[in-house]
């Protein structure tokens, strides 16, 4: 294990049994709350002939519970979500224990948000941004992480030993049957470090000026050797009134250890029952926008309007860059919230052209697809 996780580790230690000696928030009745949401999905495609024909399709989109937990200062925090078999079926999003030695302090362990980026999300639609897809936003890993969340500063710092993992085999790939995407095929993440700045200023005028970074190992199942993947990331966010816009420019490299004549110029990723390929050096630049406007339409208490940018500039010359764009609307009425989106892309593997390799060399000459998507979800 690298030095720099052994301190961490130690670190979490120490700060736990000063935590301990405190006994902070250890509340003595245990505590519950379990929710979760319903969601049906429409959508009609460009690129679809037959289902444009049939005036798009409407069906099951995904059901999920929440559970949150707490006992003596130790809480708990899941997501299990279960998708049709096609998308991959039931997974766990998201599932941790944590202990909060105060109201700025936390440490977090199991399988947590990697902090990297604009956080919960880089994005307002149902869609997410261009760097949810090649595992960038609202990613989720398991290891360790700290947490200071100040008035002005906030940090995180995490170690991840992998990304979440169901086979326990010498020598298997990951399942494709998970939330965020992932490094998968002949590869595996391992031993990442993550790194999270941020600082706050303004009351009314709010500014968030943040700067990332993670490394990691790519360990290959052929050659039994690890490679590397690392990033940076600069991040800002301006909150006004009922005003919000996010912009983000990331770096990303990977550098996988593959066998004699496999390309280490993509790499595969894996979530929703499927794989894709990924160029393994790439910059993404994203930009949103939204508003929330309150309205008395009984039911409806509330809007938020957006637009959500992202470009992925690829390093490889001949490799085609890939763009996404998602104008739309999110609607409140009770528990019932209603994305409506427009989202177009080009070389997007969900949007349209060559599903495998449009976040790899993409199609030259490719033509933008759109998709128009109402998702309507009910939450407890």
């Amino acid at each position: 294990m690298p030095k720099a996780c052994k301190y961490l580790i130690l670190l979490s230690y120490v700060l736990m049994g000063k935590a301990t000696l405190n006994t902070l928030h250890a509340q003595e009745v245990p505590e519950l709350a379990i929710g979760g949401a319903l969601r049906f999905n429409y959508n009609l495609s460009s690129w679809k002939p037959a289902q444009k024909s049939r005036g798009g399709d409407f069906g099951y989109d995904l059901f999920r519970i929440n559970t949150k937990a707490a006992y003596k200062g130790i809480h708990l925090n899941t997501e299990y979500r279960l998708y049709s078999k096609a998308f991959g079926g039931g997974m766990l999003k998201q599932g941790w224990f944590g202990y909060k030695f105060n109201k700025t302090n936390e440490i977090q362990l199991g399988l947590t948000q990697v902090p990297f980026g604009i956080q919960q999300y880089n994005s307002n639609n149902w869609f997410f941004n261009l760097s949810y897809y090649v595992g960038l936003e609202d990613d989720h890993d398991m290891g360790i992480k700290y947490l200071h969340l100040g008035d002005k500063i906030e940090y995180q710092l995490a170690f991840f030993k992998n990304a979440e993992e169901t086979r326990f085999g010498n020598d298997t790939e990951i399942t494709h049957s998970r939330y965020a995407y992932d490094v998968a095929g002949r590869n595996k993440e391992l031993n990442q470090l993550n790194g999270k700045f941020i600082y706050k200023i303004g009351s009314q005028l709010k500014h968030r000026l943040g700067a990332s970074g993670q490394y990691g190992g790519l360990f290959n199942l052929d050659t039994k050797e690890t490679g590397n993947h690392y990033g940076l990331a600069i991040h800002y966010e301006l909150t006004y009134n009922d005003w919000n816009i996010k912009a983000e420019a990331m770096n990303i490299s990977n550098n996988p250890a593959n066998a004699p004549g496999i390309s280490r110029e993509e790499i595969s990723m894996a979530a929703y029952g499927a794989a894709y390929k990924v160029a393994a050096d790439f910059t993404i630049y994203t930009f949103t926008i939204a508003r929330k406007v309150p309205v008395e339409w009984e039911p409806i208490s509330a809007l938020k309007i957006y637009n959500d940018f992202g470009y992925m500039q690829k390093k490889k010359e001949d490799f085609d860059d890939s763009i996404m764009n998602v104008t739309g609307v999110l609607i409140t009425a009770g528990n019932i919230y209603a994305y409506i989106d427009y989202a177009a892309g080009l070389n997007h593997s969900w949007l349209g052209g060559n599903y495998i390799d449009d976040f790899s060399s993409g199609t030259p000459g490719a033509d933008w697809e759109a998709r128009f998507n109402v998702n309507i979800g009910y939450y407890f």
